[in-house]
């Protein structure tokens, strides 16, 4: 009688589905395209792929596999991110000038370190089980940086190439004006609770007072930006935070990240290369301060984090336009089905990224990983096109300097009752 198979082990499972999308992203791109690097803020794509790999080698397998061996000892100086517990590394704005190790001798790393991981895993404890979740979590993001770092590089490009080719375009008629989700204010609990993996800046949960407000059914569109542009929105400091009026003047800036006009028109910059603006897609590439000034202008302000939470709550997290796999990443037209508060573009609120209430650094270089951000920068919530599917739940936080805008962030307004 033949026995059936034994059911994988689903940790094993996931961590391999992690890795080869990682992989499956990167294919596309020359040993040139993943060694690049066009902005300090963004990262080589080889370094990404060499840097997900470090976190399991130092973490798990140095960490709690007797007698594993690094893959190469001086590559941990070349792919540690910012763990101070961790020794030297290299500098960040300096990563595009590792062109050793070349791309194909990252992707040997990564098959090392897979199969060490694969066969240690079944002996593994709850401690070392907990961080290649939290590996698998750390590579999810890094893939979402993957996708828009490698936008921004070929946006710097003057010949424009394309990642990937287009999607086929479905037509999709213009969405109604913004309606209204409102709220009658009180206490709300917001903050990751119960079982399943989070982030420790997601807790603890806690009790949080809101106003009477209502947020938008939706986020801004292209076509509802292209009015704010007409109307001098980039023109009038009165709807400008000083800040942000200075980031204007002294960037030039005109219009959303990867905008231009072409033959009469607005076209943006995607990984399918350069195309008219889909006028019902959600805007995208805004930074806080337009976000900020948009809202002023439309009459309206950006939501709090506890309010975009306690709307969000009973959505579907794993629904909306969110990355399954490598191929065409752009926001996607309203009116598809789904989505709602997850997915396309991720949405700028009013909060700053601080501590919640209880907040405790963990112990070691692992406890580095948030905490020691909460300072200068504000939350997005709600996920991208490039965010993981399965990656997102309502307590997510995400964050970003104010003029930071080459990931897919966007605008849901908010306003008072």
């Amino acid at each position: 009688m033949v026995q059936p198979a034994p059911a994988r082990d689903p940790l094993a499972a996931r961590f391999a589905a992690v890795r080869a999308l990682s992989l499956a992203l990167a294919t596309p791109l020359s040993d040139a395209d993943a060694t690049a690097q066009s902005m300090p803020d963004a990262s080589p794509a080889k370094w990404h792929l060499a840097h997900t790999s470090w976190f399991f080698e130092t973490f798990v397998l140095r960490d709690h596999v007797p007698g594993y061996r690094l893959h190469d000892v001086r590559w941990p100086f070349l792919f540690n991110s910012y763990y101070e517990a961790e020794g030297g590394r290299h500098a960040r704005d300096r990563r595009g000038m590792v062109t050793r190790p070349t791309l194909d001798e990252v992707r040997a790393y990564r098959a090392h370190v897979d199969a060490a991981l694969a066969a240690a895993l079944p002996g593994l404890g709850p401690d070392a089980q907990a961080l290649v979740e939290l590996g698998c979590q750390h590579e999810q993001q890094h893939q979402e940086l993957l996708v828009t770092d490698i936008l921004h590089l070929f946006g710097e490009n003057p010949l424009e190439p394309a990642l990937w080719p287009p999607a086929p375009k479905v037509p999709v008629a213009m969405p109604g004006p913004i309606g209204w989700i409102e709220h009658g204010g009180g206490v709300v609990e917001i903050g990751h609770t119960g079982p399943g993996f989070s982030f420790d800046c997601e807790g603890p949960r806690h009790r949080a007072l809101l106003v009477p407000h209502a947020l938008a059914d939706r986020t801004v569109t292209n076509a509802e930006w292209t009015a704010f542009i007409a109307d001098g929105g980039y023109r009038n400091p009165g709807w400008w935070l000083a800040d942000g009026w200075a980031w204007v003047k002294a960037q030039a800036i005109a219009a959303p990240s990867y905008w231009a006009q072409r033959d009469g028109g607005w076209t943006r910059f995607g990984l399918d290369g350069r195309r008219p603006i889909d006028p019902a897609a959600p805007v995208t590439h805004v930074s806080f301060y337009e976000a900020d000034a948009y809202a002023a202008w439309a009459g309206a302000r950006l939501p709090t984090e506890a309010e975009w939470e306690a709307a969000a709550a009973g959505a579907d997290p794993a629904g909306g336009n969110q990355l399954d796999a490598a191929g065409p990443v752009e926001p996607r037209p309203m009116g598809f089905p789904g989505g709602g508060f997850y997915g396309d573009v991720w949405e700028w609120t009013g909060s700053a990224y601080r501590p919640y209430p209880g907040f405790r650094t963990a112990e070691g270089a692992v406890g580095e990983y948030n905490g020691k951000f909460m300072s200068g920068q504000f939350v997005l919530r709600g996920g991208s096109c490039a965010t993981p599917r399965g990656h997102l739940r309502a307590s997510y936080r995400n964050f970003f300097y104010p003029h930071q805008r080459w990931q897919f962030t966007g605008v849901r307004l908010a306003r008072d009752l």
